[in-house]
């Protein structure tokens, strides 16, 4: 997703054809079916052939860093565990096995693609692991270019620095014999598309994956819908506390080119567009997690009112399923604006925003209304075990794009 500069125009026409050209033969195959994505992170119990392989397009293997200013695991198993899995394609001859690289809080992009030979040593070695462990792809996890997050160094340059870098990736990824997806991950959040040249950035990337969820954390002041589908304006909040925090945001947005408020799948989409991003580039995203606060009062059954911190700053799906949803005094609440669900127990003050298999089959089923690239997860292994999993439901909301 990064760099062009300072080429004849004639060579840069024909080195960006021939990226698109690359490019198109990998989006091609998989628009044969809605792109599912699954980021996944090895569980403590690994074993890769119970993952529901078939029911996903491609498994996004979760994470290497960025280390000495290549591209490494940290971790020193998961190498092995990489090959299992990449060794499930002989059984799913369909699925594609990506590697991502970075996450929140992974230091070191920052000064890997400050110049041209940092970036190519860091390139090369990705190059060298794609082949290495023979996968069918790369996710570049920078959060976040350009701003300050978990205490990563961030520049000013981040910004032509990341669109440098993704040009380099595409064209090596260009040179090996079998097609290959290369991806980002992207902020759910207007003001991240500042600090990046999104309309260079995706002449080099296949997808970007939109993060629409975390729009509430464990220390935001107020509930709220952490991973919302449908768009919720100022006027849906305007009689909760939480529109004082949002009136707070307006003042300080008047002079950015974003409308403040709750941020959302269908927001966000929309403001991508409008910055020239094609629908079938873009990849929004589910949250197989939810967060869930304390010291809530029961009005309007705890959504956008004041908190006392975090209760559960990250509770995995199948722990939502088993423990909270509609149990031990929890009651499930839909909202049919942000088309989300939550939970409340107004026993025990405590909120839960998270998705569920209803919103989403709702993501999914906009994902292909809308022609985008497809949908994906953060995390497969916070999934239910049972019947009716959040990837069944995307699966089975899947079904008319594969006909």
């Amino acid at each position: 997703m990064k760099f062009l500069k300072s080429l004849p125009l004639y060579c840069l026409l024909l080195t960006t054809f021939s990226c698109s050209q690359q490019m198109s033969k990998a989006t091609a195959l998989e628009k044969k079916s809605l792109p599912i994505l699954a980021y996944y992170v090895p569980e403590k119990d690994y074993q890769p052939e119970k993952l529901p392989l078939d029911k996903l397009t491609h498994i996004i293997f979760s994470f290497t860093k960025v280390i000495d200013g290549e591209m490494k695991f940290s971790n020193e198993d998961f190498g092995e565990k990489l090959r299992l899995l990449v060794a499930q394609k002989k059984n799913h001859p369909h699925l594609k096995v990506m590697i991502a690289c970075g996450g929140w809080g992974a230091d070191g992009f920052s000064d890997m693609a400050l110049t041209e030979e940092s970036r190519q040593k860091f390139v090369k070695s990705a190059i060298a692991f794609i082949e290495a462990y023979q996968l069918d792809g790369l996710d570049i996890d920078w959060e976040y270019p350009g701003i300050p997050a978990a205490e990563t160094k961030n520049r000013v340059e981040d910004k032509r620095n990341f669109t440098l870098l993704m040009k380099a990736l595409r064209e090596q990824m260009n040179t090996l014999g079998r097609a290959q997806t290369l991806t980002f991950a992207s902020a759910g959040w207007e003001p991240y598309y500042d600090h990046i040249e999104v309309g260079e950035v995706m002449k080099y990337a296949d997808y970007m994956n939109i993060m629409t969820y975390d729009q509430f954390v464990g220390n935001s002041p107020y509930t709220g819908h952490h991973t919302p589908l449908g768009l919720i304006t100022l006027d849906d909040v305007s009689a909760y506390p939480i529109i004082e925090f949002f009136q707070r945001e307006e003042r300080k947005a008047e002079a950015r080119d974003f409308k403040p408020g709750p941020s959302s799948v269908e927001k966000i989409v929309d403001y991508c567009i409008a910055q020239g991003v094609r629908p079938e580039q873009m990849v929004v995203g589910g949250a197989f997690y939810g967060r869930a606060w304390k010291g809530v009062p029961p009005e309007n059954n705890g959504l956008y009112q004041p908190n006392q911190g975090a209760h559960i700053g990250w509770c995995p799906y199948g722990r939502i399923r088993s423990e909270f949803e509609n149990k031990n005094g929890y009651q499930r609440h839909w909202d049919p604006v942000a088309k989300a669900p939550y939970l409340y127990n107004p026993t025990d003050s405590i909120f839960i925003s998270y998705d569920d298999p209803t919103s989403m089959k709702l993501k999914t089923e906009y994902a292909i209304q809308k022609k985008l690239g497809g949908i994906m997860f953060w995390q497969l292994g916070n999934d239910t075990k049972e019947e009716n999993s959040l990837v069944d439901a995307i699966y089975e909301a899947a079904r008319p794009a594969r006909k």
